[in-house]
């Protein structure tokens, strides 16, 4: 072989390998995004755009701002010290990883009875199937994609194909209900109305509990870390969270659309209500595919970052890692299928999910700047000192959320 065959064959394996990582990286950002992106999320946006109309916007801008600070926090420095979530807060206070491994399986198995219901609902509008035979259906295709060789590859096509899709189909619907963009735009930088609590809401939905670490702990496992990864690693959570916003302002923008026009959206189920409302029986199954697709990818991604929470902590975890997620999947379908949601308990794994990030984020701050963790990496000192500010606030948010319930099951 000459060597300039040898040297066009080199050539060639590189690109061929950035190809490969720049695939991995937007599936990561999909699975960060699609994991943000449930039935909760749906709901949310559809009752706070009915409340604020447009003054949403300006929520929803602020929420995206503080959403990308935390994000490129978590994924820079997980990148750079190469090691999970978990795995960082141990190195900071000895036993604070398993604590909170402990409260992400826990939030995550409890969420994810609400994702297998969502993916259920969603399918049956479609299709109409009996919940429980569309909940099966929908766990088992979930299954499969962790059945695959290379899961985590399927993984990263899955979510990237219904991410798509999702935001494919919620554009049809912004031209159908012809929302007021203008106003819409005007009152993002100049809100008629702010509403704090709705901001904060926003801010624990998009980036709360497991949702923060999903797409960093992919890059983890499929080998791209390293102080050489940093750009990579912030290209990634930024990618990630606009898929998130631009999902987030179109769903916005449809529904603004439908109650700018003196629509009264159904209290019961006031999403699917907003897509009848404004496109008729085709929106209604136009949000019956949104609803399956976003309750299916935070399936996945609810049930890979869970156990990539425990993955490191225990061996046998480690070792029979795709066997542990299936695991997960089936418990989570099983629960929903023979009790239903439990509604006590999600009150309280939706609490003790709100205190995930202000830990998980202060012991990865901390770590930025210990040697032993990072290094020779020289972490912003901007992204730092905004970082412990969302660490104060999500903390207060996770205390006052936990006083209520205590006092609720007084």
């Amino acid at each position: 072989m000459s060597q300039q065959q040898s040297q066009m064959n080199v050539g060639s394996e590189e690109q061929k390998s950035r190809r490969e990582m720049l695939s991995v990286l937007l599936g990561a950002a999909f699975l960060m995004a699609t994991s943000s992106i449930g039935p909760g999320f749906l709901t949310q946006t559809a009752v706070f755009t009915a409340r604020l109309k447009a003054s949403f916007a300006f929520a929803i801008l602020l929420s995206i701002i503080i959403s990308l600070i935390v994000q490129l926090n978590v994924w820079r420095i997980l990148a750079v010290s190469k090691m999970h979530a978990q795995d960082v807060a141990n190195k900071v206070f000895p036993g604070l990883g398993y604590f909170i491994a402990f409260l992400v399986a826990l939030g995550g198995l409890v969420f994810n009875i609400g994702n297998v219901a969502g993916a259920a609902m969603g399918l049956r509008v479609v299709v109409g199937i009996p919940i429980v035979w569309a909940a099966i259906i929908s766990a088992c295709i979930g299954i499969m994609l962790f059945l695959y060789k290379e899961m985590g590859r399927a993984m990263d096509q899955f979510t990237k194909i219904l991410g798509f899709i999702m935001i494919a189909l919620v554009i049809y619907t912004v031209f159908v209900t012809k929302p007021p963009v203008g106003i819409a735009i005007k009152e993002a930088f100049m809100p008629s109305q702010i509403d704090w609590m709705v901001i904060i809401t926003l801010i624990g939905g998009t980036v709360g509990g497991y949702i923060t670490f999903s797409g960093a702990h992919r890059l983890l496992d499929a080998g791209i870390y390293g102080v050489e990864r940093v750009g990579d690693a912030t290209r990634g959570a930024t990618n990630g969270v606009l898929i998130t916003a631009v999902m987030r302002i179109l769903l916005f923008l449809a529904i603004l659309g439908v109650v700018w026009a003196g629509h009264t959206l159904d209290p019961s189920n006031p999403p699917a209500s907003a897509f009848r409302l404004g496109a008729g029986e085709i929106g209604y199954r136009i949000f019956g595919v949104i609803l399956w697709a976003a309750g299916i990818t935070s399936v996945v991604g609810a049930s890979f970052t869970s156990i990539s929470f425990l993955q490191t902590l225990f061996k046998s975890i480690q070792k029979n890692n795709r066997w542990w997620i299936i695991g997960f999947i089936v418990i989570s379908t099983a629960i929903l299928i023979t009790v239903g949601q439990p509604v006590t308990l999600l009150i309280f794994a939706g609490s003790v999910n709100g205190l995930i990030l202000p830990l998980a984020l202060l012991s990865i701050l901390l770590a930025a700047h210990k040697k032993e963790v990072v290094g020779d990496y020289k972490h912003p000192i901007w992204l730092t000192i905004i970082g412990y500010v969302v660490v104060a606030i999500t903390l207060w948010m996770g205390i006052v959320s936990l006083g209520k319930i205590f006092t609720m099951f007084k």
